[in-house]
């Protein structure tokens, strides 16, 4: 069930805002029990097997917490159950990958095993694994199911993240408050609109200049040196907005239940080093990966040649946790590599503190940014031929044809057929840029709402900032009415099945 559909919009939604209030009303153990029971049935309404899949997860996570309660057998079930984990991830996940890299190193007919992959495994399985090392770590062990059933399983995190920790989450369902008022209900459904905005009408249409460029070379196909850009480019900005705006919708939709999941993204796309950029984009994911595998490997207490090492290992892994393929294990190197170069930079640098002028910081901001977009290109090809062949094109190593020049190539509502192509190349150029200047100059959720994460200080506001008014309310209307019209394409978030 997608956020951006008429099913969850005008049926499940408003039926488990009205249920939650009224249960909340009897108590506050209520309203969390209807809170479970809508995320399982919400997760349950793709397909009804995995629903048992999660159960399954759910219950053994929560039956080894226990038992990890007798610190004598503590970190024996601990490792025990974050070996679980992985193996079912990775069943579910890898299966074919290793049997298709196995195949193409040794010749071996391994079979094709027709496994679909159940929807959020990897955010809720990693959310387990993060519970099961704090307990081996000492933290408190969640003795009541109903709340950790809810922890892993709230529907507005549960397909696409934002990653949350358990000792940020489940505090809040136990409070004897809701936290619920008509403030938050509003600021809830401001943010919920501005995800689906950025969803529908901006990442969506930017699909249409990105997605059919790709399938082409991945099919074996050539394009110009101007497609090649636009597609790369439509599709750089196209995953900022799918995702940012799905983790927007998560933050909205928590609110109106009196919950604040944590910020996932603060204008990445503004970032002027490689490791700021890494501290804006999926800043859960990135929390995760320093706590439980950079830091676990030794971080940098193990001198520098180490931390170079870990860095790179982290990030392929983190690319790995991304996707089955060699695409997104180089893409992860790939940014294990800038990681390490940046932190190289700095370390020659050394203690200088002096300012950066503009020309500095524009020339830092261009060098991340397409260091960034070069790395989009291995995450979003299917293919390493694909992929090789589109960075050929768009550094003029590769003659290609007319994006679409062959049969099968997607025309964006026949203009290629009334207009010629070099109109279509300059709307699809204006578009980019106009999402650019988007992601540049606007400020980020936490900046525009005054959202405030859990037990955290609110951030300065930006030059713009919602106000409970009836400007800002025709705003969120206009917004959600335009998403309306757009949503017959019924597009899946980039991070839908993940």
């Amino acid at each position: 069930m997608l956020f951006s559909s008429f099913t969850f919009l005008f049926q499940f939604l408003p039926a488990t805002v009205l249920a939650f209030a009224a249960a909340r009303r009897h108590s506050p153990r209520a309203g969390i029990l209807v809170l479970a029971g809508a995320s399982l049935f919400f997760y349950g309404a793709w397909r009804p097997v995995y629903l048992v899949l999660l159960i399954a997860s759910i219950a053994g996570n929560f039956l080894c917490g226990l038992l990890m309660q007798d610190p004598r057998h503590r970190r024996a079930l601990g490792v025990l159950g974050v070996v679980l984990n992985l193996a079912l991830l990775g069943t579910f996940k890898y299966t074919n990958f290793l049997f298709e890299s196995l195949n193409g190193l040794t010749g071996l007919p391994l079979p094709f095993v027709n496994i679909v992959l159940p929807l959020g495994i990897s955010f809720f399985t990693f959310q387990q694994i993060a519970y099961l090392v704090d307990v081996m770590r000492g933290a408190r062990v969640e003795r009541d199911i109903v709340s950790y059933v809810l922890f892993v399983a709230f529907f507005p995190h549960l397909i696409a993240g934002p990653l949350v920790h358990h000792a940020e989450m489940i505090p809040q369902f136990k409070r004897g408050r809701s936290g619920r008022s008509a403030l938050l209900a509003s600021r809830g459904v401001a943010i919920f609109s501005a995800g689906l905005f950025k969803k529908v009408v901006i990442a969506d249409h930017l699909a249409q200049f990105a997605s059919p460029v790709f399938a082409h070379l991945d099919a074996g196909g050539g394009v110009t040196m101007a497609w090649a850009w636009l597609a790369t480019l439509a599709y750089t900005m196209q995953i900022y907005f799918d995702f940012s705006g799905y983790s927007d919708m998560a933050i909205g939709l928590a609110l109106l239940f009196g919950i604040r999941l944590p910020v996932n993204f603060r204008s990445p796309y503004q970032a002027l080093s490689m490791i700021d950029f890494w501290r804006r984009w999926h800043i859960t994911l990135s929390r995760f990966l320093r706590d439980y595998l950079y830091i676990p490997l030794g971080g940098n207490r193990l001198g520098e040649q180490r931390r170079y090492v870990n860095l790179v290992l982290t990030m392929l892994l983190g690319g790995l946790w991304h996707g089955a393929g060699w695409n997104y294990l180089i893409w992860g190197g790939l940014h294990g590599a800038y990681l390490g170069c940046n932190h190289l930079w700095r370390g020659r640098r050394g203690s200088r503190k002096a300012r950066a002028g503009s020309a500095v910081k524009l020339g830092c901001w261009a060098v991340t940014f397409l260091a960034v977009v070069i790395a989009w290109v291995f995450f979003r090809a299917r293919t390493l031929a694909g992929a090789s062949q589109m960075l050929a094109a768009m550094f003029g190593f590769a003659a290609g044809s007319s994006a679409y020049a062959s049969p099968g190539i997607l025309r964006l509502m026949d203009l290629p057929l009334l207009v010629g192509e070099a109109p279509l190349l300059w709307i699809g150029s204006g578009a980019v840029a106009l999402a650019l200047a988007l992601v540049l100059l606007m400020p980020h959720v936490s900046q525009l709402f005054g959202y405030r994460e859990y037990r955290r200080a609110p951030e300065p506001a930006g030059f713009l900032r919602w106000r409970p008014t009836w400007p800002w309310a025709l705003l969120a209307a206009l917004a959600i009415t335009t998403s309306l019209f757009g949503m017959w394409q019924q597009l899946e978030f980039l991070y839908f099945q993940f």
